[in-house]
């Protein structure tokens, strides 16, 4: 067989591509580890029993909003890293920005509070567990990224595990957040993005194993 009619016999076989294939691959895995997690949320935590008026309230929604700001910018990363042209993590710098913003709220919030109350305002009565409550939530979404990435072709393996990390992490604190009480900025930006940082470090570890293709 000439090799003209053996590409012509091939790309005959081909069929077209999405062109929002990657975007729609990562929301299946995106939607069913999130899945799993708020699950798992329902079944082993419960929900705030003062869940409908939290959510009124400010330090609720800047909490909400943190987490959801950062899993935006993940997304949008581990989006650009799916792609085999992908070298750098474009708009990935972008994460500091939430962190920034939240770690000046944090800031007014010690100083307009008598320092008496510091310490109790940043532990809350939960920072043994959030941390790792949030590393151990995100893992599903983790998961679901990973299935994600194997109908993919990301070639900088370690960006990919990494940003995938963040975006697991980011979407399991939003979901813990409905379960969690401690809203005070000083808390937040500590132990939620301590939770955050598990699966960014872990995807970043393991990243070349976990999605070598």
């Amino acid at each position: 067989m000439r090799t003209e009619d053996l590409i012509q016999s091939l790309a005959a076989q081909t069929r077209p591509v999405s062109a929002h294939a990657v975007e729609q691959r990562l929301a299946i895995g995106l939607v069913a580890g999130g899945a799993v997690t708020l699950a798992l949320v329902l079944a082993t935590l419960g929900l705030r029993p003062d869940l409908p008026g939290a959510m009124m309230n400010a330090h609720f929604l800047i909490k909400a909003a943190y987490t959801i700001a950062l899993a935006i910018v993940a997304v949008i990363a581990v989006a650009h890293v799916a792609r085999p042209e992908a070298t750098r993590m474009r708009a990935a710098w972008l994460v500091v920005v939430p962190v920034v913003v939240l770690g000046v709220l944090a800031a007014i919030e010690l100083a307009t509070t008598p320092s008496e109350h510091w310490l109790p305002m940043w532990l809350g009565s939960s920072w043994r567990q959030c941390s790792m409550r949030v590393g151990v939530l995100s893992l599903p979404i983790f998961i679901g990224l990973l299935w994600s990435f194997r109908q993919l072709a990301p070639t900088n393996l370690r960006a990919a595990g990494a940003t995938a990390g963040l975006a697991a992490g980011a979407f399991g604190a939003t979901l813990y957040g409905l379960h969690c009480p401690e809203v005070s900025a000083s808390f937040v930006v500590t132990w939620y993005s301590l939770g955050i940082a598990i699966p960014t470090a872990i995807g970043a570890i393991f990243g070349p194993q976990l999605l070598r293709w």
